[in-house]
């Protein structure tokens, strides 16, 4: 039978992964993503690696399920999720989506056992004492406030986590994680400041891995709360700020100041045509004198947690903060832990933040849609309808020249509402032990510790902060998501340091000719931590606990699951 094809590719960039033997590597640099294929091609199927070990008794708890929408007039992109059979799962979309495999290949669409799901009723909270993944690692001890101890997953379908032992620790300070790098206490280090690059790569004893700066740092405003109600005044605020000035200070070699909210690399999205407003203080202070709103008092909010796009943000924070103050606007800054400041933005309670964005699979999808048109997420305050639809036409056009129109008309919107004030694509790294082998970054800061190897039984990480939860359908901060990536695991997977989509827990998938059904054949014999046994009935319990708003495993932790809005719009069965 004449195979069906997927209309369209995605780009595409390789890391080179290596293995280190004593010496210190010369890290490869990753391939940025260019302008996007027009068509793509099955994932081909990929045999696991079998491992015979001592794990629990594997059992079987498949059931016949079909979710469905009674029309796609719900809004959403989902029009229905079955199993074919025991290891064939159907999705069926109300329209097309050129991004779809990539947004099941994102770990926040893991799949979590049935049966384990229906038991903690998907409460992320309740999920994360005794996570039940399919990944290389299984959960040892969560010790609250300073790390969270793996242990390698005996009954793992892959290869085998040649490191037994793994530790996660956190501080939000970067000197400290370079210092115990030096010193031996941990192996690996995400973020170090830029200012020690240098440092770190005449070390013999350590080995720097850059990563590509596909992300976007910006200044935001909610335009509901006072006085950043006053378009004048955020016009204001983005002439006052010399964003030149703050890369050059503060950034790594190879950041590069931002005109638009996508990084020059996702194409379409990214718009040439379109720049963004000049460093120019007085005519901020004219601006401001329109308004009535000279000799201003606000309050700009933070996290004081580093990330690669924002490398060090009590510096960038004090810096703009200097910058306002040339133009009459007096600036305290609110420093706040990282949890609590992610959800209280995403709820709408901060009027003036910095945040930023680190990609999750290379498509403009992915930063749009989340920011500017998904309803769970009010950071911005209420969603400007016309910037809503030109993202929607555009996530559901394959001709990446027609996509491209729509791009251009949202980042023009962006600019004339000013949205937020898009600052800096931040370049950045991970440091390892020069000893460590399968040592990389990811441009989607999705560092995978299972490919790792060392002459030591144990192999401990040092990140910025500490993650939320080890379920994460309902979460968005990358600390926690690298933490749930080591214990789950998604249909598709991206290629260990870069963004190509390789096989998952689905060893392929093929789409009809318009992309509206997508069908996926699973793997056999994979299981989870506890003994189930994975199939079709455990991605469909998946995906409905998060779509179905009716389904009582519509939990998770703040029941926001911003990304399932962002990345497939409306829940179905949702209450206005």
């Amino acid at each position: 039978m004449k195979q069906k094809w997927v209309f369209t590719l995605f780009a595409l960039f390789v890391v080179a992964s290596m293995v280190i033997a004593g010496c210190k590597p010369t890290p490869v640099a990753t391939q940025v993503p260019g302008t996007q294929p027009t068509s793509a091609v099955v994932v081909p199927p990929v045999e696991p690696t079998p491992v015979v070990v001592a794990g629990p008794e594997p059992r079987n708890n498949y059931v016949e399920m079909k979710v469905e929408a009674p029309s796609c007039d719900y809004g959403g992109e989902f029009k229905s999720i079955e199993t074919v059979d025991e290891f064939t799962v159907k999705f069926t979309l109300c329209y097309p989506d050129a991004d779809f495999p990539s947004k099941v290949a994102f770990s926040v669409f893991s799949i979590a056992d049935k049966e384990f799901m229906d038991a903690t009723t998907g409460d992320s909270v309740k999920m994360s004492e005794a996570p039940n993944g399919t990944g290389p690692y299984k959960l040892k001890e969560w010790i609250r406030g300073d790390r969270v101890i793996y242990e390698a997953n005996p009954t793992y379908w892959g290869t085998p986590a040649a490191i037994p032992n793994l530790v996660f620790r956190w501080s939000e300070q970067s000197a400290q994680r370079l210092l115990e790098l030096q010193s031996g206490e941990v192996d690996g280090i995400d973020n170090p400041a830029p200012e020690d690059f240098a440092k770190i790569e005449a070390d013999p004893n350590l080995a720097l891995y850059p990563r590509p700066a596909l992300n976007i740092f910006y200044i935001g405003f909610n335009h509901d709360i006072a006085p950043f109600d006053d378009v004048k005044v955020r016009q204001a605020i983005a002439y006052a700020i010399d964003r030149q000035r703050i890369v050059d200070q503060y950034y790594a070699e190879g950041s590069q100041v931002a005109k638009v909210f996508v990084p020059p690399a996702l194409k379409p999205g990214y718009s040439d045509a379109v720049d963004w407003y000049p460093y120019d203080p007085e005519m901020a202070k004219t601006l401001l004198k329109e308004a009535g709103k000279e000799n201003l008092e606000i309050t700009l909010s933070i996290r004081n947690v580093v990330r690669s796009y924002l490398p060090t943000p009590d510096k960038v924070a004090q810096e703009i903060q200097a910058q306002l103050a040339e133009v009459g606007i007096t600036v305290k800054i609110n420093v706040m832990e990282s949890t609590a400041f992610i959800d209280a933005t995403s709820a709408g309670q901060e009027g003036f933040y910095l945040l930023g964005w680190n990609a999750d699979y290379p498509g403009a999808t992915n930063f749009y849609d989340y920011h500017f048109a998904a309803d769970t997420n009010l950071q911005f305050g209420s969603l400007y309808p016309d910037l809503v639809e030109e993202i929607r036409a555009a996530g559901k056009i394959a001709d990446p020249v027609q996509r491209q129109v729509h791009y251009d008309k949202v980042n023009q919107l962006l600019k004339d509402n000013v949205v937020m004030i898009p600052v800096a694509h931040g370049a950045s790294a991970t440091a390892f032990k020069a000893s460590i082998g399968g040592a990389h970054s990811s441009p989607l800061s999705n560092e995978l510790m299972g490919v790792l190897t060392s002459d030591s039984d144990q192999f401990v990480w040092m990140q910025n902060g500490e993650p939320a939860t080890l379920w994460c359908i309902d979460e968005t901060d990358g600390e926690t998501l690298r933490a749930c990536e080591q214990i789950f695991e998604a249909l598709l997977a991206f290629k260990v340091g870069g963004t190509e989509i390789e096989p998952g827990l689905a060893e392929s998938y093929v789409a009809n000719d318009d992309a509206t059904e997508w069908t996926f054949t699973l793997r056999q014999g994979v299981q989870f931590q506890d003994g189930a046994l994975l199939d079709a009935s455990d991605v469909v319990a998946s995906y409905a606990a998060v779509w179905d708003a009716a389904s009582p495993n519509h939990v998770g932790r703040t029941g926001s699951f911003e990304y399932f809005t962002a990345f497939f719009n409306k829940f179905l069965n949702a209450t206005e």
